[in-house]
């Protein structure tokens, strides 16, 4: 998915690796992993359609340069090269558990899109997080979920020409398999984002960064009540 860059010029620049959007002392979080070939900046615009002005949305920037272009990659897929996906696995933990200094995981969903979102049911399903969206996203071959895993929700479209359906098939049977929540929302279209899902994941997120607000260590009640 590639949307046209925020003209509103509210996203800030945090450094090479990732661009931050909203309050900086939000008590929740949504982080946003790219496709193969995009940037940092390819999702803003959906994230700011996800979650409301008081959820800091933070958009991190692969690792590697593009073979092909201007953007980047978290690893070669033309042709796959399975031998840097410790690196970048290793890479994404690092920079997710740094942000884990400055608001706890478990108020944060991680949304990836296409091989960001294999990156986010990889990685981020070994961390505390609220919860993982992946769009379009496929399986590592190694990938084993392993129990206790965060709810996820999954989106692809079933005319997908660039990862098959069956890739998010088989992605909701591993989770299952493990135990995990997860569900599969099927769309008829291709390799997108299709706005038909955006009230699905929206509503997901809004649930899964409300239950973590009111579940966090020292919530004894509601707000305005001790803490």
């Amino acid at each position: 998915m590639t949307p046209p860059s925020n003209p509103s010029g509210a996203a800030e620049p945090a450094g090479d690796d990732l661009i931050r959007l909203g309050p900086a002392a939000a008590e929740r979080r949504l982080v946003l992993l790219h496709g193969w070939g995009a940037d940092a900046d390819d999702l803003l615009d959906l994230g700011e359609l996800l979650v409301g002005p008081e959820v800091e949305v933070v958009a991190l920037r692969a690792p590697e340069p593009h073979p092909y272009g201007p953007g980047r990659q978290w690893y070669g897929l033309q042709p796959i090269d399975w031998s840097a996906l410790p690196a970048a696995r290793a890479d994404l933990r690092r920079r997710l558990e740094r942000l884990a200094a400055e608001l706890p995981l478990a108020q944060t969903v991680v949304l990836g899109f296409s091989q960001g979102g294999a990156m986010a049911l990889d990685v981020a399903s070994q961390l505390p997080v609220a919860g993982i969206v992946a769009c379009s996203g496929y399986p590592h071959e190694d990938w084993r979920p392993v129990a206790p895993l965060p709810p996820v929700l999954l989106t692809h479209g079933e005319q997908d020409p660039v990862v098959t359906f069956a890739a998010g098939e088989e992605v909701l049977r591993r989770l299952r398999s493990s135990g995990a929540s997860a569900e599969l929302l099927p769309f008829a279209g291709g390799h997108t984002i299709d706005p038909a899902v955006l009230p699905a994941i929206g509503r997901f997120i809004h649930e899964r960064l409300a239950l973590a607000t009111k579940n966090r260590p020292g919530d004894t009640g509601p707000a305005g009540g001790s803490r």
